[in-house]
């Protein structure tokens, strides 16, 4: 089935189902049978899927279209809330049927049901039952899925005596980011919608979030009737250690998280690596929703397939490829950020403009740090200013997972967005610098040393150094006249990537990556010394504002892997 002759018989299907009071007449509806093999039948992880569809309706659509594959396994309920979700998208006169049809199912015991038990319960047709028998050998994705967002194949080859066995295998995964504003206002439906055919949310949430939004939460689903698992933890840069990993699961067990639900994550970076880490483990993969409050899970570490936690002091040491099934970056929770924390965030920002969006560098720059003191635009009248803050967060995004995605499982180590984290890793956790801080000083150095490669010129290295101190972000921190230190940080960030150093630096001209793989230690130590002399010309001899965890009120990570052990403030 072609995409544009899909998207035809999709819309005058949706609009030739009439609503009705009886479940059982909408099961054996032969217009609705021949729907959900419409829908089974989609080649729903094909690149192609958008052609033929208009631009703005084609990414909703085909997201939906791609769920949809498992119609069958879906309980009612949930099956016609998404049929009115595409409804919206490609047959609005529609839309209002499925409506009905929902609440029609929630009302009903049946309603919980999936589709192929109320198949078997209502149809008399032995050709459908045929079909059900058929699936479980054709297409039993369709019918007994472990998850609506992924599905895997492979090839086997073997000896005819079965001796020597190759196997090929491969696995397509879906994701979503969303970059919007007011997801807690009771009429945004983007949280009701994926919930409220569960009946439940198991939530996950940093406790410096709860402070702030803890009752939004609770209120946001107890206006939809949807019950509410709430758990919430301390999740400091201490606390991201196996251990919080292990409470996390624990309390997983406890609540009885299905496979099938995602759980929804809320706070910035640290709970949304350890999180998803936690998820990735839990049935071996239970998905997640990633609703970030920061920058740095806004853009980086919420819609990241890595999840992942620190061990044996260093930085990410444990973790998993497990990407979330929906990210929500929401900038209106940056009201309530620090500025120091807002500061440290920015910088990943700044990485992916400098190696891989020009556009991106320049917005950066014309805005300035106004950025930062305005919450990205939120506690500001200037329209400007907040439409930049808006543009900057959609465009670092859309550079990452550009990046982060076409490689998800690190199968290769030409890395645009590991740009400043080759060396920092090592010197993160000793210094108690925040990320962001540590991450700057590794791309300052960086700059630096693409220009002694000749991969830039002077100006584009002073223009970088400069809209990272313009930021009040590091450029220079003590801890990098410990050359012996950093060099062990290189020797082992050369280790992790297979043997080769590939630090990606930007080459040619800003907004474009290249990868820097032989470094020798005179080499570092020569190049660090006269980025030292450089650094010296900035404002604070380079030194940032407020680069310290300690200074934006968090405990000092050099702790982390000395038996701290991360519970959970309270449970409910």
């Amino acid at each position: 089935m072609t995409t544009s002759t899909s998207i035809s018989s999709f819309h005058s299907l949706l609009n030739s189902i009439e609503s009705n009071n009886q479940l059982s007449q909408i099961i054996t509806n032969p217009q609705f049978q021949y729907l959900l093999e419409n829908l089974r039948q989609v080649d729903a992880f094909s690149h192609s899927l958008s052609d033929g569809m208009e631009e703005n309706t084609s990414y909703r659509a085909t997201s939906l279209l791609r769920k949809l594959k498992t119609a069958y396994a879906m309980p009612a309920v949930q099956l016609f809330l998404s049929l009115k979700q595409l409804a919206d998208e490609i047959a609005p006169d529609s839309s209002q049927n499925w409506q009905q049809m929902a609440a029609m199912a929630k009302e009903q015991p049946d309603g919980q049901l999936s589709i192929s038990k109320l198949l078997l319960k209502y149809s008399t047709d032995n050709k459908v039952m045929e079909l059900l028998d058929r699936l479980e050998t054709e297409d039993p994705h369709a019918i007994y899925p472990t998850s609506s967002y992924r599905t895997s194949s492979g090839t086997v080859n073997s000896t005819e005596d079965g001796s020597y066995i190759e196997a090929v295998m491969t696995t397509s995964t879906m994701t979503e980011i969303n970059i919007t504003e007011g997801v807690l206002d009771h009429d945004n439906h983007i949280l009701y919608n994926l919930y409220q055919p569960l009946g439940r949310c198991v939530c996950l949430l940093d406790s410096n979030v709860s402070e702030h939004y803890g009752e939004e939460i609770k209120a946001y689903f107890e206006f939809h009737d949807i019950d509410l698992e709430l758990l919430v933890y301390r999740a400091m840069e201490v606390d991201k250690g196996i251990q919080m990993v292990e409470q996390l699961l624990a309390d997983f067990k406890r609540v009885g998280v299905s496979r099938q639900e995602p759980v929804l994550i809320v706070g910035g970076g640290v709970i949304a690596d350890t999180g998803g880490l936690a998820c990735s483990l839990y049935h071996r993969s239970t998905p997640y929703v990633m609703l970030a409050t920061s920058i740095v899970s806004g853009i980086d570490a919420g819609p990241s397939p890595r999840t992942c936690c620190d061990g044996f002091g260093f930085k990410n040491l444990f973790g998993a490829y497990h990407a979330p099934v929906l990210t929500l970056t929401d900038r209106t929770f940056f009201k309530t950020l620090r500025s120091g924390w807002i500061r440290h965030g920015v910088a990943e920002i700044i990485k992916m403009a400098v190696v891989k969006d020009a556009q991106l560098f320049d917005l950066l720059e014309e805005t300035g740090i106004e950025l930062v003191y305005s919450g990205f635009g939120t506690v500001t009248d200037d329209e400007k200013l907040s439409a930049n803050g808006q543009r900057i967060l959609s465009l670092a995004m859309r550079s990452y997972v550009e990046a982060e995605y076409g490689n998800l499982y690190e199968t290769h180590q030409c890395r645009p967005h590991a740009y400043g984290h080759t060396w920092s890793p090592g010197y993160e956790i000793p210094s108690g610098m925040l990320h962001g801080h540590a991450v700057a000083t590794g791309m300052g150095f960086g700059a630096q040393l693409s220009f002694l490669q000749g991969w830039i010129t002077e100006s584009d290295r002073n223009r970088i150094l400069k809209l990272i101190s313009n930021f009040e972000l590091s450029l220079w921190h003590p801890i990098l006249d410990n050359t012996d230190l950093v060099y062990q940080a290189q020797v082992k960030v050369t280790e992790k990537r297979g043997g080769n150093l590939v630090a990606p630096l930007p080459k040619g001209e800003i907004g474009k990556c290249g990868y820097l793989n032989v470094l020798t230690k005179n080499q570092l130590a020569k190049a660090l010394s006269d980025y030292k002399d450089i650094c010296q010309d900035y404002p604070r001899n380079g030194y940032g504002i407020e680069p310290l965890c300690e200074d934006v009120g968090l405990e000092d990570p050099s702790t982390v892997g000395h038996g701290i052990k991360a519970e959970p403030v309270f449970s409910e």
